[in-house]
């Protein structure tokens, strides 16, 4: 059998591109996974933005020198009455929860209740300091907390996905000794290429879908604010996606080459899943700290989780983000360079796992 005809660079990148791709689009289990993913995302949207508007009002009896004060307390829904007779009278019936009366309290209210009184009430109406914040929060600390957890929880198994993808299909290309045919029509840079930016597309193609799942459900929710202040930031977070994903899809393939069998994978995969984990916990965790943000904002396996977050959050200079990405794309541009060394020189290495040193020696 003669050895098939070597092709161009670029036409066999893109060859193997369209293979990665259309393998995976041929899944059922791929497809199906997908399509419950951007499923949950929009539930979970949803259901944030049902939840905030549906929140429960205290019924309060006040009389007209008094109805003004309750009617600015948040959540109260006012009942006028003409005296204090009438007003202890829904009261005793439960049609109230509490009556605020004029009265000679230093606060200059009396509230009525049948047996214990709304603590809301008795807090808005109290006498208190005034207070003066230095720092003030720039976003409400459960939606920070929330937005935190989807940016790390999005990245981390998108590249966790992809990049395990990688990696058990150069291992089975070795496996089964596809990889040498392969090898004899185009160069194993070529190869590689053609993995990284097949995966990249589909990665970058489930980010987007999550995006535009994430704005349609703002939108019918209502949440045109939440949805204004995380424009930019998503914008950003495909941006340092895009680069970071490519940057650990070298590495996943460079360190699949490194094993000859799938259940060697884990040996030399686990320090770049490691790498993938530690922004996710580490957002989550402290996502109030503006230290630990700005270090993993310029940190590159941090830094798309890292950097939109401190948008968000309005801590990052509009600089900022550019420098972060100039760092990403240097390192992107070392990580190509090496992993392709890696995977070059251990390609062909059939049998017990390559020593580092011995594939970077080649």
């Amino acid at each position: 059998m003669s050895a098939p005809t070597p092709v161009r660079a670029s036409s066999g990148i893109w060859l193997v591109a369209e293979r990665e791709i259309g393998s995976k689009l041929r899944s059922k289990a791929f497809l199906i996974s997908t399509g419950i993913l951007l499923v949950l995302a929009l539930a979970g949207i949803l259901f944030g933005g049902f939840a905030s508007k549906n929140t429960d009002t205290t019924p309060i009896a006040a009389t007209a020198e008094t109805a003004a004060a309750v009617s600015a307390i948040p959540n109260v829904e006012v009942t006028t009455v003409a005296d204090q007779a009438e007003a202890e009278k829904l009261v005793r019936d439960d049609k109230v929860d509490a009556a605020v009366l004029p009265g000679d309290s230093p606060s200059g209210y009396t509230v009525i209740a049948l047996q214990d009184a709304p603590g809301s009430i008795i807090s808005a109406l109290s006498i208190s300091p005034e207070v003066v914040i230095l720092e003030p929060a720039t976003t409400n600390p459960l939606l920070r907390y929330f937005i935190a957890i989807a940016f790390g929880l999005v990245f981390m198994m998108a590249a966790a996905t992809f990049g395990g993808t990688i990696a058990q299909s150069v291992v089975e290309e070795k496996q089964t000794r596809v990889v040498e045919v392969l090898l004899s029509a185009i160069p194993a840079r070529t190869l590689l290429a053609g993995k990284v930016i097949g995966n990249t597309v589909l990665a970058m193609g489930q980010i987007l879908a999550l995006a535009a799942v994430a704005t349609i459900g703002l939108i019918v929710t209502g949440q045109r604010e939440v949805l204004t202040t995380l424009g930019a930031p998503i914008i950003w977070f495909a941006v340092f996606f895009l680069f970071g994903f490519v940057l650990l899809a070298a590495m996943f393939a460079a360190a699949a080459s490194m094993v000859s069998r799938q259940e060697d994978i884990g040996s030399t995969t686990t320090p770049i899943t490691m790498l993938i984990m530690a922004p996710y916990i580490l957002v989550i965790v402290f996502n109030d700290n503006p230290l630990v943000l700005t270090i993993m904002s310029y940190v590159p396996f941090s830094a798309p989780v890292g950097m939109p977050m401190r948008l968000f959050v309005g801590e990052a200079q509009w600089w900022e983000p550019l420098l972060s990405l100039v760092i990403l794309l240097a390192s992107c541009v070392a990580a190509i360079v090496i992993g392709a060394k890696i995977y070059e020189n251990s390609l062909l290495r059939m049998g017990s796992r390559v020593k580092l040193s011995e594939a970077l020696r080649g």
